[in-house]
Order: structure tokens, then C-alpha cells, then sequence
């Protein structure tokens, strides 16, 4: 599978924020783990990651159309970005919405996702083997098909 992975705010600081919820890990500790697994399982994995809720919807719509499937980490915008979640239901490909830590046991705000309605599926609370999981959940929809 092609896959993208899309990142948002504050996930460029990985290590230096708030390690004792997010880890001890980088953001570049997170890509070369990601691209290891592509590597390993044949997958094509392409990251970004942006501060920005404009330029991840540039990301996502300048790119979807040669990706399998999309997983987001959307990061604060998880609870409140209509504008990514009417980017997701725009384009034609399944996503799964990531988080590293979980949402739903933290403050009440992170429990709330406008972007998951528009996902096949959500997966948090695991660190980076969110992602893992969440790919699989892609590959298991592409086989289904």
C-alpha cells in the first residue's frame, strides 16, 4: 500500500513536550520508525507534518490521489477542525484518525473528535504503535475490497 501520514500541531516537539504523556522519543524518531515499518512490510509510507490547519489540507489535497490511504494525527485540530474533516469526506480514500496518547482518558475536551465521523476508524492511546495499528486497519480495508 501507498500510504500518507499527516501530522499536526505540536507534533514537530515530540520529546520536548509533555514527554511524560507523549514519550521520550523525537518527531524524527516517529518518521524513521514509520518508514522502517513501510520498509519492512512493503509499504509506501510518505510523512508531513504541519503547525498549520491550511497547509495540512494543502497536503492532503495536493497528494491523495497517489495514496491507498491516509492516517491523520490531527493534534488540537482533533476537536474542532470542520475544515479538515470536510477535506477528509472530500477525497476518496479511507483514513484512520491516530493519536499517540489517549484522548479519552485526559481532559474532556481531547474525548471530543470532529474529524473521527469522518474516519473508517480511530485509533489512540498506544504511542507510536497508534500508527501501526492504524495502518493495519487501512491494509485490512484495501484487502477487503
Amino acid at each position: 500500500m501507498n500510504i500518507l501520514v499527516v501530522n499536526g500541531p505540536n507534533l514537530n516537539f515530540l520529546g520536548k513536550r509533555e514527554p511524560d504523556i507523549y514519550g521520550k522519543h523525537s518527531y524524527h524518531d516517529l518518521v524513521n520508525f514509520l518508514l522502517a515499518y513501510g520498509e519492512l512490510n512493503k509499504h509506501f509510507i510518505e510523512v508531513y507534518q504541519s503547525n498549520s490547519e491550511g497547509e495540512i489540507i494543502d497536503i492532503i489535497q495536493n497528494n491523495y490521489h497517489r495514496f491507498d490511504g491516509l492516517v491523520i494525527n490531527p493534534g488540537a485540530y482533533t476537536h474542532y477542525s470542520y475544515a479538515i474533516y470536510d477535506c477528509i469526506k472530500s477525497i476518496p480514500l479511507p483514513t484512520v484518525e491516530t493519536h499517540l496518547s489517549d484522548i479519552k482518558n485526559r481532559e474532556p475536551f481531547r474525548a471530543i473528535s470532529v474529524i473521527e465521523p469522518a474516519c473508517i476508524g480511530q485509533v489512540y492511546g498506544k504511542g507510536f504503535n497508534s500508527y501501526i495499528e492504524a495502518i493495519k486497519l487501512l491494509q485490512d480495508k484495501g484487502e477487503q475490497k
